[in-house]
C-alpha cells in the first residue's frame, strides 16, 4: 500500500458513519431492554467488507479505520444505559438537562480515546494480550478479502449464527443451562450456552480461562460455603455481598498495583530508556483535553472542579483495567468501573446524586469506548493497518456516537416512560443505583484490594480472578470449558500448525455469529 494513500476515506467515512447512527441507537435500546449488549466488532467487519470489499481500491486497511468508526457508538451507548437511567430510577423527579447528558457522552469518548493512545503499546505490541474480539475480525477480514480459511470460518460463523437465531430469536434453547440446583450451603451452577462464551474461552487460552473460573469456585464453592458453616455470614445475601465486594476489590487492587508500578517505573528507568514513549505534542494535547473536560463537565453539570480532577484520575485507571480485561477476557465490566471510581470519590468528596451518576456516566462511556478501541487495534495491529487512523476514526465515531446515543436515551425515557419497567428494566442502572450509597461488606472490599494489589506485583492475573469472584457462573464455566475443548482438540490433532490455525478460524467463527445475530436481532426490535 502507498504509505501517502489515507485509509480514511470518504466513502469509508460516510459507510461508516451511516452504519454507526444505526448500530448506536439499536444498542442503546437494547442495553437498556435487555441488560447486555453484544459486542459489534464482527458484525461491523463483515457489514464493512460487504459493502466496500468490491470496491475500487478498496484495501483491508480502508475496511479496517471503517468497522473501526463504525462500532465506536455502541459502547458509548452502553455506558450512558448502564448508569444514568439510575439516577432516576433513584428520584423520577431529577432534572439532567439533555445538555448535561451530551457533556457526559462526549466527554466519556474523548476520555476513552486519548487514554487508549497511552495504553496501546503496552496491551498490544509488549503484553501481545489476545482481545478475542479484535483477533475474530482479523480473521473474518483475512477470510472474506482473500479466502484463507475462508470455508473453515463462515461455517463456524454461520453454524453460530443460526444457534444464536433459534435460542433468542425463535426462543427454542434456553441461554442458561442448570447444573447445580444449590443447597443451603453452595449456590447453583450453571453453565452459559453460548458460542461466543466458547469462542472466548478458547482464543484466551487455559491459563486465563481457567483462572477467571477459579475465581468463580473460590467465591461461590469455597468462600460462600465455608462461611455460612462456620456462621462468618448469616445467609446467602450476606454470603453474596462479601463475594462480590471481594470481586470489586480484587480489581480495584489491580488498578492500584498498575499506579504503583508506574511510580516505580519512573524511578527505575534503564540507561537510555525513554520515559514515556509518546510525543511531547501528544502528551501535551491529552493533558489539554483533560482539563478541558474538567472545565466542560463543571460549566454543564454539577460535578465540581475538584470533583473533576478526581474524575479524571479514576477514568485513567480503570480504562487502563478496561483495557487489560478486555484483552485477557473479551468482557469489559464498564459500570463496575463506575462504581468503583464513584465509591472512591464519594468517600473523599460528598457529590450530590445529579453529580454522582454523571461520574459513573462518565466512566462507563470511557471504559465501554476503550475496550472496543483495543479491539479494533489488535486487529489493526495483525492487518498492519497505521494506529492513528484507527485513533482518528475511532475519536469521530466516539463523538458522532456520543450524540445520538445522548438524544437515543432521553427519546426512549420520553416514549417508554421512564426506566426501571418492564419496558425498560435497565438492570446495570440499578445496580449502579443500589451501590451509589456505599459498600455492602466494606471489609471484603478492602480485603480484595490489598489481595490485588499484593498478586498483581507478583504478575498473577488478579482482574481476571476478581472477574471470575464477582461475575455469575454461568459465564465462567463457559469460558472454561470453551478453553478445555480447544486445548484437548490441539493435543489430539498431529498437525499442530495446522491445528491452530483451524482454531483460530473456529473461535473467531463462534464469536462473530453470535455477535451478528445480537446486533441484528437489536436492530430488529428497536423497530
Amino acid at each position: 500500500m502507498n504509505d501517502k494513500k489515507s485509509p480514511l476515506t470518504t466513502r469509508g467515512l460516510t459507510v461508516g458513519i451511516i452504519g454507526l447512527i444505526i448500530i448506536t441507537a439499536s444498542s442503546m435500546y437494547v442495553a437498556l431492554r435487555m441488560g447486555a449488549l453484544p459486542w459489534p466488532t464482527v458484525f461491523v467487519t463483515v457489514l464493512s467488507m460487504a459493502i466496500l470489499g468490491k470496491a475500487k481500491g478498496s484495501t483491508l486497511e480502508e475496511i479496517n479505520c471503517t468497522h473501526t468508526l463504525m462500532s465506536a457508538g455502541a459502547m458509548v451507548a452502553g455506558g450512558l444505559a448502564f448508569t444514568l437511567p439510575g439516577l432516576w430510577m433513584t428520584d423520577a423527579s431529577a432534572s439532567l438537562p439533555i445538555i448535561s447528558v451530551l457533556a457526559i457522552s462526549i466527554t466519556g469518548a474523548v476520555l476513552g480515546t486519548v487514554f487508549t493512545i497511552i495504553f496501546r503499546r503496552t496491551f498490544i505490541e509488549r503484553e501481545k494480550l489476545p482481545y478475542p474480539m479484535g483477533e475474530a475480525a482479523y480473521n473474518t477480514l483475512i477470510a472474506g478479502k482473500e479466502g484463507k480459511g475462508a470455508p473453515v470460518l463462515f461455517t463456524s460463523l454461520g453454524a453460530s449464527a443460526l444457534f444464536t437465531f433459534i435460542r433468542d430469536g425463535l426462543g427454542k434453547i434456553p441461554s442458561v443451562l442448570g447444573l447445580y440446583g444449590g443447597s443451603a450451603l453452595f449456590p447453583s451452577l450453571s453453565i452459559w450456552v453460548s458460542p461466543m462464551a466458547l469462542g472466548i474461552g478458547a482464543i484466551i487460552g487455559p491459563v486465563l480461562a481457567l483462572m477467571w473460573f477459579g475465581g468463580a469456585i473460590l467465591g461461590y464453592f469455597i468462600l460462600t460455603p465455608i462461611g455460612l458453616a462456620t456462621g462468618l455470614f448469616d445467609s446467602m445475601a450476606a454470603a453474596d455481598a462479601f463475594r462480590s465486594n471481594l470481586g470489586i476489590g480484587l480489581m480495584i487492587g489491580t488498578g492500584l498495583g498498575v499506579a504503583i508500578k508506574a511510580v516505580i517505573s519512573l524511578f527505575r528507568k534503564k540507561k537510555g530508556e525513554k520515559s514515556n514513549p509518546l510525543p511531547r505534542n501528544v502528551i501535551a494535547a491529552i493533558i489539554v483535553l483533560c482539563i478541558l473536560a474538567v472545565i466542560v463537565l463543571a460549566i454543564t453539570t454539577e460535578v465540581t472542579v475538584l470533583e473533576g480532577i478526581l474524575l479524571i484520575v479514576g477514568v485513567y485507571l480503570t480504562t487502563y483495567l478496561s483495557g487489560m480485561l478486555t484483552g485477557q477476557t473479551g468482557i469489559n465490566p464498564m459500570e463496575i468501573f463506575a462504581i468503583l471510581v464513584l465509591l472512591g470519590i464519594s468517600a473523599i468528596l460528598s457529590p450530590s446524586l445529579a453529580a454522582a451518576f454523571s461520574i459513573a456516566g462518565v466512566v462507563a462511556v470511557a471504559c465501554g469506548l476503550t475496550g472496543d478501541v483495543m479491539n479494533d487495534l489488535k486487529s489493526g495491529s495483525l492487518v498492519g493497518t497505521r494506529p492513528r487512523y484507527q485513533i482518528i476514526a475511532e475519536g469521530i465515531g466516539g463523538i458522532i456516537g456520543a450524540v445520538v446515543a445522548a438524544f437515543a436515551l432521553i427519546v426512549l425515557r420520553n416514549a417508554m416512560g421512564g426506566f426501571g419497567s418492564a419496558e425498560l428494566p435497565a438492570p446495570q442502572a440499578a445496580a449502579v443505583a443500589a451501590m451509589a450509597g456505599g459498600l455492602t461488606d466494606p471489609a471484603a472490599f478492602f480485603i480484595g484490594a490489598a489481595a490485588g494489589l499484593l498478586l498483581y506485583l507478583l504478575k498473577v492475573p488478579s482482574a481476571t480472578l476478581g472477574l471470575g469472584v464477582y461475575l455469575p457462573t454461568y459465564i465462567s464455566s463457559a469460558m472454561a470449558l470453551g478453553a478445555v475443548i480447544m486445548a484437548a482438540v490441539k493435543k489430539a490433532v498431529k498437525n499442530k500448525d495446522k491445528a491452530e490455525e483451524n482454531a483460530a478460524l473456529i473461535s473467531s467463527g463462534l464469536l462473530g455469529g453470535e455477535g451478528i445475530t445480537g446486533v441484528i436481532i437489536a436492530i430488529v426490535s428497536m423497530f
